[in-house]
């Protein structure tokens, strides 16, 4: 094992009756278990966030629900020089209307979630996360700013065995975080704007899924990174957290090759250039050598928000990475051109 986090199998409650911490969900699974019974108003945070990616494509769904507001958003890119890039973000006030679930949101014994209108205008934002046997199922409808009406559906599916990364990070007893990252999950359908269609289908389209849910402090900085597809005869799934977790004795660090799940304890070093995010940056263990990789970006998705409640400064960038990895048995796993995304946080809210 790469790591000494204490790795939980049974079922367990995120906080304790008071709703302070519970000292038992510390630690980390290879299949999400704790069930987020969040108390308290003001600082808690949930959200479901779901990427979709094909060679030439990807879409994004949100839905989060911040207490004081809630964000739903639907975002599409197009990777070719020039290629279309949309973006529609519905913010409601006191968050009415939007409820996450204490489980991941549209998994097996979970409950679906359904925000705003059936059929949206102007600004608004429909977002639909289902269970299905299949899998789960992703929708959502907006008009974009050409008043083009755009509609995703899409359908990720849960390969038996396939393990994800669920980590509780502790802040302290009031402020915490757990979070579920599922990488290389198979995924198809299509995306349409206007009477155009963009197939989201084959060996090559992949899911992520971040699930948040946590008691947050009120100002914090963050990278993630992640990644899926095919590479040295393997299929990879890469997930990488920086900053955020520092102190903590808990990372949000790892590697699902095969479906199998290699939990990493070290902090990585991140390195990037705040001035260009479009330089390359690196992604290191900086004792074991278990990643070292580089990631070059093609396009920053860079976002500025200022609200008085909320001040954010995202630069989310996609690319690919390349290099190598380490498994928990000692495989070495080559890297090429691994279509991801690395990002750049700054959030006070």
């Amino acid at each position: 094992m790469t790591t000494s986090e204490h790795e939980i199998t049974e079922p367990v409650d995120l906080c304790l009756p008071d709703g302070s911490l519970n000292p038992a969900a510390v630690g980390w699974s290879r299949a999400p278990l704790h069930r987020a019974n969040l108390r308290g108003w003001g600082r808690t945070k949930r959200w479901e966030y779901w990427c979709v990616t094909t060679p030439t494509h990807l879409v994004a769904l949100t839905v989060s629900d911040l207490d004081f507001l809630a964000l739903n958003t639907v975002y599409l890119l197009e990777y070719a020089p020039g290629g279309l890039e949309l973006e529609r973000t519905a913010i409601i006030p006191g968050g009415f209307g939007v409820e996450l679930p204490d489980t991941v949101a549209g998994a097996p014994g979970s409950r679906d979630v359904v925000v705003g209108p059936e059929r949206p205008s102007r600004g608004k934002v429909r977002v639909e996360i289902r269970d299905e046997n299949a899998g789960t199922r992703l929708r959502a409808r907006c008009l974009t700013p050409d008043r083009l009406p755009l509609e995703v559906d899409l359908l990720v599916a849960r390969p038996p065995g396939h393990e994800s990364l669920s980590v509780v990070v502790p802040w302290g007893e009031r402020r915490f975080q757990y979070t579920s990252k599922h990488t290389a999950l198979p995924a198809s359908g299509r995306v349409r704007i206007g009477t155009e269609y963009l197939e989201f289908d084959g060996d090559d389209t992949w899911a992520v899924l971040d699930h948040g849910r946590g008691r947050w402090p009120r100002t914090v900085d963050w990278n993630w990174g992640a990644a899926s597809g095919r590479t040295g005869g393997h299929t990879v799934g890469l997930q990488f957290g920086g900053r955020w977790t520092a102190g903590t004795g808990s990372t949000e660090n790892g590697l699902c090759v095969d479906g199998r799940l290699t939990k990493i304890g070290e902090e990585l070093d991140w390195q990037w250039s705040p001035a260009d995010h479009l330089a390359p940056w690196t992604i290191r263990t900086p004792s074991s050598g278990q990643v070292d990789l580089t990631f070059t970006p093609f396009h920053n998705r860079s976002t500025r928000t200022e609200t008085g409640l909320i001040d954010n400064r995202t630069d989310q960038c996609f690319g690919y990475y390349d290099g190598r990895v380490r498994t928990d048995d000692g495989s070495e796993i080559t890297v090429e051109r691994l279509l991801g995304w690395a990002e750049d946080v700054h959030m006070r809210w």
